[in-house]
């Protein structure tokens, strides 16, 4: 009997340790050797498996305590972009309020010609590749000097206000957040104004002037016709509307003077054009929405 419990011992040390525990203290191994081990390999198993159950329980509320703070920031983040749009509609139309006109250059006002205009930038296409995309044909540096009362770049350069040619009075329309670089959210050296994700502002201006705002983005079919690909519908997604027969045109319009969005979290578009609430378009912040 000896012999085996020894050979017990060396061989399973984790059960000799048991019976250890189980034994009175008045009581050695041998006196004892079928001292209840089950009954303490069943209370080893279970507080084991109760130690293991609650480190789960500790991983999930971490994971969820994660989930929670980032969704949290996407969230402020995107109030954020509310609140910039909101500021940038508001210093352009406090601008036409002051001057009869809007904050574009020459150039801009030539480029548009008889319609409106949409300054759009380099950002994210569809793949995530962060490469020049136009809503337009400029950015949106120019219309941001201009509101920001700016006569040189950041980075250098003059901007269409040198001069104060564009702003006489030298009134500040826009106060916005300043970088040191192109991809950082705020005005970075180039001028060009970016979002809480780090893409360009889009703004669409009514050069034209008759109370209808046409987007370069928005005012495709295949965008913002409501239901999409309607044979006959003229309402459009977020309040738009296109004015021609069955709405089968690329021309719908916003009744008002200024169109500002962003590309929001995913900092993409749908390109080719896809419907405004459905993919990644989904998430854009709308100056009109």
């Amino acid at each position: 009997m000896k012999t085996l419990l020894i050979k017990n011992y060396q061989t399973d040390e984790s059960l000799a340790s048991s019976r250890l525990r189980c034994a009175s203290p008045r009581q050695g191994v041998e006196s004892q050797p079928n001292a209840a081990p089950c009954d303490l390999r069943s209370r080893h198993v279970s507080r084991f498996t109760f130690h293991a159950s609650a480190f789960t329980i500790v991983e999930l509320l971490v994971v969820i305590a994660i989930i929670g703070i980032l969704a949290a920031k996407v969230t402020a983040q995107k109030k954020q972009a509310a609140l910039e749009i909101s500021q940038i509609v508001g210093g352009i139309q406090q601008y036409d309020s002051v001057y009869g006109r809007f904050p574009v250059s020459a150039n801009d006002q030539a480029l548009a010609g008889a319609v409106d205009f949409t300054c759009g930038g380099a950002g994210y296409d569809v793949s995530g590749v962060n490469q020049l995309w136009t809503m337009g044909i400029t950015n949106n540096a120019e219309v941001i000097a201009i509101l920001m009362d700016a006569t040189n770049y950041p980075g250098g350069g003059p901007t269409p206000n040198m001069n104060y040619v564009k702003n006489p009075q030298r009134t500040i329309f826009l106060n916005a957040k300043m970088v040191g670089d192109t991809n950082s959210p705020g005005v970075g050296p180039d001028g060009v104004y970016r979002d809480p994700w780090g893409n360009p502002y889009i703004i669409t201006m009514d050069l034209n002037y008759d109370e209808q705002c046409r987007d370069s983005n928005y005012c495709q079919r295949a965008v913002s016709q409501n239901p999409p690909g309607s044979p006959s519908s003229q309402a459009g997604y977020n309040g738009l509307f296109n004015p021609d027969a069955n709405g089968t045109t690329d021309n719908f319009l916003y009744h008002g003077k200024v169109m500002v969005w962003s590309a929001g979290p995913d900092r993409k578009i749908d390109i080719p054009a896809g419907p405004a609430d459905q993919g990644f378009n989904k998430d854009n912040i709308l100056s009109w929405q």
